[in-house]
């Protein structure tokens, strides 16, 4: 229960649900238990009026049974209904602590870094928040609902009984022990398969999630039968997990039929030995039947044990899982609560970059600045650190040592909202949502109205192709942005981007999927809407620098040459090469 825990939280901020709840339990289970007390009363009046003779006895006898029996109804009745308003308070709370539980992992995977994402896999991430949280609500809502259903009626039935015989009670109680024992045992081993079965439902998860992803890349390359037999062979270890789990869950059924059994026979037993010997205790043979009563009004409760139990290990398995990561501190915090204005000045300082999870050194001892407004060209052969330039500067990640400033000012001490709010990133791999092209668009700012969304598009060299679509700018692309073309994919990112009006705009290869001729357009727009922002450009076009203030050539993460186009092509070295290089491909074509 260690786990679980975590959850006492939401039980204090729901405390009214809570106790309103055990209080119409309490209740619920008085109005229950007058059933048998009533059923002794009918007995006993028989018992009376069985050596009597005429119309009295039997009148007294059906007045009696009749009254009794309206009395069981009504009784029943409202205890059905109470039992109704207990199951509609604790499984409303449950509902609750299960909505704020999903905002909390959730927010938790947004607050969490690069870093954990590269270490964990998608399927297991959607597994946490989906299958686990639903674990974790069966033992805050059933789970506690049936404890304490169990609890209260076990308190108030035992002094029920005791309050009759409390040699009987004893008698009756006696199979307990060896109840709890036994349910002791079954929740250890319910609670080891239960991790278990978790963690192949996640890895099934993560699969499946992945070919869904990469299907056509399978399709592409006709694996789906090696696909196939990766599947069968996880969901046979899943089903081979759940079926041990089952196993074992099926166990507490049939064992607490058989104490319950064991129970009544107790109660015929003693009971009627008592009666035979002249108990005071047992007077007639209604206190038998009451007795009956009572003890198979514990065996849903008893029962449920079981089934409470199992929801309760599985439950603490899965918030353990859920707990590995809420309890991980980010690397990246926002280190000021203050608005930090952003002007868009960006300085390198002897900065350093190693990726924790691999060790490989990106960065080696950068140092640069590129002024509010001005444009820096970044080229460099694949796994130079371009792309991880980028990602400093938008503070996915921080420096291993040095500094990334920003208006002179660390960014470790700026306010980690406005400086995302400020600098819009706009990646080679564009991922576009699974809604209309309009909302794609707008998700760079969310109050954008269709106007300034079509303006943005028109910028991006994208809006022509739109406007052939049927539904225009209200098409619905598929996952990842899979209606559309590479191309056009890497222009609606562009645009989203350039409708945020960011100060600093950070563009990554983002035209290496259009024609040179639109790239030529995209460049012109962008030249006039990039007077006053700080522009960095990575790219392996050397047309795309021809009117940056600055080039920078890195390489294994060193700068090897830094300068403006003019300086660069009259010395020798990579981007001279680059240029003739494509100079002459261009006059090829």
């Amino acid at each position: 229960m260690k786990e679980l825990q975590y959850l006492n939280k939401y039980f204090i901020k729901y405390k009214y649900h809570f106790l309103t709840g055990i209080l119409i339990t309490i209740a619920a289970q008085i109005f229950s238990l007058f059933t048998p007390k009533l059923v002794s009363s009918s007995f006993k009046v028989i018992e009376e009026q069985a050596g009597k003779s005429g119309s009295m006895a039997s009148d007294i006898v059906t007045q009696t049974l009749f009254h009794n029996i309206l009395l069981i109804i009504g009784t029943t009745l409202f205890s059905g209904f109470l039992t109704f308003l207990m199951r509609q308070t604790l499984i409303v709370m449950s509902r609750h602590i299960e909505f704020d539980l999903k905002n909390e992992v959730f927010r938790q995977y947004e607050r969490l870094t690069q870093h954990f994402y590269k270490q964990n896999r998608t399927g297991d991430l959607m597994n946490r928040i989906s299958e686990d949280v639903g674990k974790t609500r069966m033992y805050v809502g059933p789970a506690v609902m049936y404890t304490i259903n169990t609890v209260i009626r076990f308190i108030v039935v035992i002094v029920f009984m005791y309050r009759v015989s409390p040699m009987l009670t004893l008698y009756t109680l006696l199979p307990l022990p060896l109840l709890s024992y036994a349910i002791f045992k079954l929740s250890q081993e319910i609670n080891k398969r239960s991790t278990v079965f978790q963690q192949y439902l996640s890895k099934v998860s993560s699969f499946t999630q992945e070919v869904f992803s990469g299907i056509r890349v399978i399709k592409a390359y006709a694996i789906e039968p090696k696909q196939q037999q990766e599947m069968d062979a996880l969901s046979y270890e899943s089903k081979a997990k759940s079926l041990s789990l089952a196993r074992v869950q099926a166990l507490f059924g049939p064992l607490m039929i058989a104490l319950i059994g064991m129970s009544n026979l107790v109660v015929i037993y003693f009971g009627g030995k008592m009666y035979i010997d002249g108990d005071p205790h047992i007077s007639n043979i209604g206190i038998i039947a009451e007795f009956i009563l009572y003890v198979n009004m514990l065996t849903w409760p008893v029962a449920s044990l079981g089934w409470v139990s199992s929801m309760v290990q599985e439950a603490e398995a899965s918030q353990k899982r859920i707990n590995e990561f809420l309890k991980i501190r980010p690397e990246i915090k926002n280190p000021v609560l203050h608005a930090t204005p952003i002007n868009g000045e960006i300085e390198f300082k002897n900065v350093e970059f190693i990726y924790e999870d691999t060790g490989i050194k990106a960065l080696s001892n950068i140092s640069f600045k590129v002024g509010k407004g001005e444009t820096l060209a970044v080229f460099g052969r694949t796994g130079s650190g371009k792309s991880t330039l980028l990602q400093l500067i938008s503070r996915l990640y921080d420096v291993t040592s040095g500094e990334v400033k920003m208006d002179g000012t660390d960014l470790r001490k700026v306010n980690l909202n406005d400086l995302r709010q400020n600098v819009a990133v706009v990646p080679q791999d564009a991922f576009l949502f699974s809604d209309t092209i309009a909302n794609n668009i707008r998700f760079g700012n969310e109050d954008a109205t269709i106007e300034e969304i079509i303006e943005s598009a028109k910028l991006a060299a994208v809006h022509d192709n739109i406007s052939g679509f049927t539904l225009q700018y209200e098409t619905i692309l598929g996952e990842r942005g899979i209606t559309l073309s590479g191309g056009q994919k890497q222009r609606v990112s562009i645009a989203r981007a350039l409708i945020r009006d960011p100060q600093v705009l950070l563009l990554d290869d983002c035209l290496s999927a259009v024609d040179t001729e639109t790239e030529e357009t995209i460049l012109t727009n962008l030249l006039s809407y990039c007077r006053d922002k700080t522009t960095i450009i990575v790219s392996h076009r050397v047309s795309t620098a021809r009117n940056a203030d600055h080039i920078m050539v890195l390489d294994q993460g060193n700068i090897i040459q830094y300068g403006t186009h003019n300086e660069l092509v009259d010395q020798e070295g990579y981007y001279k090469e680059l240029w003739l290089r494509q100079l002459s491909e261009k006059e090829l074509s």
